[in-house]
């Protein structure tokens, strides 16, 4: 149980840590050989060059300009500066609202920690309840908790009400939000310049068929069904293997490269390596031979691979790109059914080049409802066996329990330091180190599954890690802390009185939360902002692998918002905050300090680094709302079972009304503003095909969709693709045998009734 002072050291140490990495960051940043490390962004849109500088050959490398050292703080306005219209222009939608979310959390949390400080925590304190019990461990941050207040106790009253307050305040708050971000999307999606995926679908489960290829069958249904819109399509090969052979080959001309310029800078010794694994072990041969030779023989079996995925029918699999003539026909296309099976010709609305993960797309339809069958298993299993290390966090927040693991630390875990250390600092870190590695478990889970983008990879991925991060890190750090910290009271008392002490319990685990929002939301963040990985990265690639100004651009790594785990650790912020504002509102500042810290450091790198690998027009929305309900209803809930341990079971009627009322207020948005991120209106489509019809009435579009959706393994290199219909044809309906769209006019014309 962590006290007063282990909450005091725990918040030295993370401030401490946040202010070495903001410390650093500002220094760093400021020198001219990190610049591509820190601005990328300016870089990738070519409006800042590498620095130079006349004079000594120290000022290329090292910022001798003492007066810029005092206005280092100044990112912190800067990254506030930049209005949001333009801020959308520069970065995209998804990153402006992406930093929107914390905006959220601050919009909710401020006011309601006002009323929190203001109403309940006098009520709590001068309660009396934990001093009067006995053998339960409590510190004084538990006195300012519900637990606090005896039970029957007319003060549960203030409870009740602000519950009531928080509810109402947290809907309307989010009401404005979701009203905002759909006017912007619409906004958004209205001035969006032209991109091929507004014009383009994409079809799966294109069904068999005895006389045509799946390209011919392919062209014949939508000449047949979208006479008029039809323009052409891209079939998908199944290149996987070819685009494996593409990124081991690029992997060896890295490393090529890396002993061709240690060779250059020491002339007289030629490098030598290992056949092994990254040269750590096998037969010792020249290197920059090895792997010229290692080079030339996969370009020979890409070369083969890549000719027999052109010329084998069966590397062909049954799905395709289908573009069509406007924006309408495409919308109409996506947002239909197309046959009387609803599980032939699937279609849905392409995602934009960038933002397509080709290796899913050869997939079987079948194949893919097993896979999902599959992981959905494989997900409640990781989540059952992850208690364990959960449980054993749990210990470590006890001084008790780590003497049960660790006897052999009892001497040095009794020294008061030591404890205030232990109990206010590891445990939140020893969390964090063992939810490092689960992202990459879940979001090869999602790839498993099938899904065909980037982005619905990302949103499949978060809602996994928010399950997760529901069940054990909240639940189970509940459940279990509960259990390790009152043990003893728990074997020697009557089965009756162990649902009161879970009650009482229960508002105590705020503690642990508090030092983990301190390690994860403070120190994480400054860390963020850092961006160590990076930077040696950087500097190592540009030591070794670096020789023309085209490689130094591809050394940059601006990375991404990382959705997949960035917005459920938000979404768990949420979840703390609400349960806790009536229950121990303590936990309110830590939270507070989070989305306020966190808005400033993600708005600098969405302004400065970043590079998002697509653009989806917060098509994420709707999950976030849908997650902070989740959130509300669980701290409505269990209220009310914290409440049915305090002889309160009157306000039951009264607390029941609150989830009821959350459920219809998340139904009514859902109605109301989910269709705007699901669907594009046909009304909004027919203007800005008629507006471009207007200003660009020679527009050649065939041209400009041809390579739109080819593989990236295939770009520059010619592909034979079906002939498409003539416009002067106008699509002529086939009443007999289903022939290509290869005809000439005169056998058009002889078909014709």
């Amino acid at each position: 149980m962590a006290s007063v002072q282990d909450i005091t050291v725990s918040a030295s140490i993370n401030l401490l840590s946040a202010l070495a990495f903001l410390m650093a960051f500002a220094f760093l940043r400021l020198q001219p050989f990190n610049d591509r490390v820190y601005f990328p962004k300016w870089y990738k849109k070519g409006i800042r060059a590498s620095p130079r500088r006349s004079g000594p050959m120290m000022k290329k490398f090292i910022n001798l300009d003492f007066r810029t050292y005092l206005k280092f703080w100044n990112w912190m306005p800067a990254a506030l500066r930049m209005p949001e219209p333009e801020l959308i222009d520069h970065a995209g939608l998804d990153s402006a609202v992406y930093v929107r979310i914390y905006l959220l959390g601050l919009k909710i949390f401020v006011p309601i920690a006002i009323l929190a400080f203001a109403v309940l925590v006098p009520v709590n304190w001068t309660g009396s309840t934990l001093d009067d019990i006995k053998d339960l461990t409590y510190s004084n941050i538990d006195k300012l908790s519900i637990s606090n207040v005896p039970s029957g106790s007319i003060r549960l009253v203030a409870h009740i009400i602000m519950a009531y307050v928080f509810t109402f305040w947290t809907c309307y708050v989010l009401y404005k939000e979701y009203q905002i971000i759909t006017n912007k999307r619409l906004q958004f999606l209205a001035s969006e310049n032209r991109r091929p995926d507004q014009f383009t679908v994409l079809v799966r489960n294109v069904p068999p068929d005895p006389d045509e290829s799946v390209s011919e069958h392919v062209e014949h249904f939508f000449c047949v069904n979208h006479p008029d819109h039809y323009l052409s399509h891209q079939v998908v090969y199944n290149a996987n293997k070819l685009a494996k052979l593409v990124e081991d080959k690029m992997s060896l001309n890295n490393w090529l490269t890396y002993y061709q310029t240690r060779f250059e800078r020491n002339p007289k010794k030629r490098p030598r390596t290992k056949t092994g694994f990254w040269g750590l072990w096998g037969k010792t041969v020249d290197a920059i031979d090895y792997y010229t030779e290692e080079i030339e023989k996969i370009s020979k079996e890409e070369a083969a691979e890549r000719e027999t995925v052109m010329s084998d029918p069966k590397a062909i699999v049954p799905a395709a790109f289908v573009s069509f003539k406007s924006r309408w026909g495409a919308a109409v296309c996506a947002q239909t059914q197309q046959s009387s099976n609803p599980t032939l010709w699937l279609t849905e609305w392409a995602p934009e080049p960038r933002d397509v993960y080709w290796n899913n797309l050869a997939i079987p339809y079948v194949e893919l409802t097993v896979k999902k069958l599959l992981m959905a298993v494989a997900m409640f299993f990781l989540t059952f066996f992850f208690m364990i290390p959960i449980a054993f966090v749990q210990s470590l927040a006890s001084i008790d329990g780590i003497k049960k693991v660790f006897p052999f630390l009892k001497t040095l875990i009794e020294k008061e330091s030591v404890n205030s250390i232990i109990q206010g600092f590891l445990p939140g870190i020893v969390l964090k180190i063992f939810l490092a590695f689960l992202p990459t478990i879940l979001m090869t889970m999602s790839k498993v599954e099938g899904h065909t983008s980037l982005s619905s990879l990302d949103r499949r991925s978060a809602g996994k890690y928010h399950l997760f991060l529901i069940v054990n890190v909240f639940f189970g750090s509940i459940i279990t802390g509960a259990a390790f910290q009152q043990l003893q009271k728990f074997l020697n008392q009557s089965p009756s009185e162990i649902p009161r002490t879970v009650g009482d319990a229960i508002p105590m685990k705020a503690t642990f939360f508090i030092t983990y929002i301190m390690v994860d939301g403070w120190a994480g963040i400054a860390a963020e902002i850092l961006r160590l990985v990076p930077l040696i990265i950087y500097h190592l690639k540009n030591t070794f692998l670096v020789k023309t100004e085209k490689d130094r651009e591809q050394a940059m790594d601006p990375g991404s918002i990382a959705f997949p785990t960035s917005e459920p650790r938000i979404q768990l912020y949420f979840l703390l905050g609400l349960v806790y504002a009536v229950v121990t509102p303590f936990i309110l500042p830590f939270i507070i300090v989070f989305f306020a810290f966190a808005y400033v450091v993600f708005r600098h790198q969405i302004i400065n680094v970043y590079d998002q690998k697509y653009e989806s027009a917060a098509t994420f929305w709707p999950d976030v709302h849908r997650r902070v309900i989740i959130g509300l209803i669980m701290s409505q809930l269990l209220l009310l079972g914290l409440l049915s341990t305090k002889n309160a079971a009157q306000s039951t009627p009264l607390l029941l009304v609150l989830p009821v009322l959350t459920i219809w207020f998340h139904r009514f948005c859902k109605g109301r503003f989910e269709s705007a991120f699901l669907k594009f209106p046909l009304q909004e489509a027919m203007v800005k095909d008629t507006l471009e019809k207007a200003t660009e009435p020679n527009l050649n579009l065939k041209a400009y969709l041809q390579d739109a959706y080819v593989h990236p393994v295939f770009k520059g290199v010619e592909i034979n693709r079906p002939a498409v219909v003539d416009d002067e044809e106008n699509n002529p309906l086939v009443s007999t045998k289903r022939k290509s769209g290869k005809v000439s006019k005169a056998s058009s014309r002889e078909g014709s009734p």
